[in-house]
């Protein structure tokens, strides 16, 4: 029997509706010394809640081990991030969803991508449209998306621009939850739906089918005939 593809979800959390689909949960957070972990508690922002929802719609038979690293108020750390990137790596997911964005580059959080990497887990973070660059998505091997408001929930864009290199649905089924946290989830549902039905397919077949699929080639013109 093919083992269930599991991708990796950072974010606040999930909803209990979505527990089914969750094989593995654990949150991270701050202390005086450091970082604990412990189990997962109510999505205090539906932000995560979305972004599973966007991923599952596109892959319907992945399962998923969700890192909450989010507080109430939408805040999180380098060491909490790259601690969730760890422990999601010894769970063995294929996958993992970053819709967020530090402003500082932080050597823990390299490292901990890189680690990831170094495994064969391919990475997709978020990043905006425009304006500076955030991390984790600015690190080497990091698959950088935005979102694209010309794409249907079904498409994507291949940008390959200085901002992003793809870009998907900016849309989802969270009324108040959109842009380039959406997007980044939609591309990241569109690969585990490709690697659902080719569970060998490495890092570099799925950039290349990405490329070869995408609806859009480059960035939107608007204003050009």
């Amino acid at each position: 029997m093919t083992p269930e593809l599991l991708v990796g979800v950072v974010d606040s959390g999930h909803s209990a509706a979505q527990r089914a689909r969750v094989v593995a949960g654990r949150r991270f957070y701050l202390v005086e010394d450091g970082i604990g972990a412990g189990e997962v508690q109510d999505d205090p922002l539906g932000h995560g809640s979305a972004i599973l929802d966007a991923i599952a719609e596109r892959a319907p038979r992945a399962r998923f081990c969700v890192a909450q690293v989010f507080d109430q108020r939408g805040v999180t750390s380098a060491l909490q991030i790259a601690s969730a990137l760890d422990w999601l790596v010894a769970r063995g997911v294929r996958l993992v969803n970053l819709s967020l964005g530090l402003r500082q580059d932080r050597s823990l959080l390299r490292e901990a991508c890189a680690a990831a990497l170094a495994q064969g887990v391919m990475l997709c973070a978020s990043t905006p449209a425009q304006g500076a660059a955030v991390y984790p998505a600015r690190y080497p091997g990091v698959l950088r998306v935005t979102g694209d408001a010309r794409c249907t929930p079904g498409e994507w864009s291949w940008l390959d621009s200085q901002q992003a290199d793809f870009a998907a649905c900016v849309q989802g089924s969270h009324p108040g939850q959109s842009g380039a946290s959406l997007g980044c989830a939609a591309l990241s549902g569109h690969i585990a739906g490709y690697l659902g039905e080719h569970r060998d397919a490495d890092n570099p077949q799925v950039l290349q089918w990405l490329r070869t699929h995408a609806r859009y080639h480059g960035p939107e013109r608007r204003g050009w005939p």
